[in-house]
């Protein structure tokens, strides 16, 4: 298979040379197991998707993202790939979840950042994409934040689902609150952790999509 190409190449040291030059602070060391979904949150500006490449640079995570399959064709295809996009189908007629879960049983590794709160603009509800594939592909769920005011950023230990839904996001929403305990996007993940019958998530209530 042929390397990157020259073109991935120079915007991903671009883009790696503008976060070292802002100078973020990491906390925390990256998981030990190849396989793992890296949440990050808050999600609040474009420029995010270079923090995170940075950042994982950094600790040497070769991290992968979900992008919509009509993005991975000539002329974009090599660049979305060389810069670890991975294509899904999110029409009605396809199954994301499953084709992600299948994406984790065919690699030996994969590192994939999903943003669970979906969108800049989100009111800080995370959508449950991100934990069915988790339990499916049987893999842990890496908790990490950035805090752009400070120019830190932290990455947390490995969460194993344990399939209780509310049990499991009250951890990941206890690692949140200890590290940015003003945020207020982080409340409504604490709300979500109490809600009664969520023992398992539905897409009615927090979206399918990661």
């Amino acid at each position: 298979m042929a390397g990157p190409s020259l073109s991935s190449r120079l915007v991903r040291g671009l883009l790696i040379a503008l976060y070292q030059l802002r100078r973020w602070h990491i906390e925390g060391r990256p998981p030990l197991t190849k396989k793992f979904i890296l949440v990050g949150a808050p999600h609040t500006s474009n420029w995010d998707f270079a923090v995170f490449l940075g950042a994982t640079h950094e600790l040497g995570i070769r991290a992968s993202y979900l992008g919509k399959h009509s993005l991975f064709r000539w002329p974009l295809r090599r660049f979305m790939v060389d810069m670890g996009g991975i294509p899904v189908d999110r029409s009605k007629r396809s199954n994301y979840v499953e084709q992600v879960v299948a994406e984790f049983a065919r690699r030996d590794e994969l590192a994939l950042v999903i943003a669970p709160e979906g969108t800049r603009h989100s009111d800080g509800r995370w959508r449950s994409g991100f934990y069915h594939i988790a339990v499916g592909a049987g893999v842990p769920i890496v908790p990490a934040w950035i805090d752009r005011s400070k120019r830190r950023a932290g990455i947390g230990a490995p969460i194993m689902p344990t399939g209780d839904y509310r049990a499991d996001l009250k951890r990941i929403a206890d690692f949140y609150r200890a590290a940015q305990p003003d945020n207020p996007r982080f409340e409504e993940i604490d709300r979500d952790a109490e809600l009664p019958g969520l023992s398992k998530p539905g897409p009615n209530r927090l979206g399918a999509r990661p």
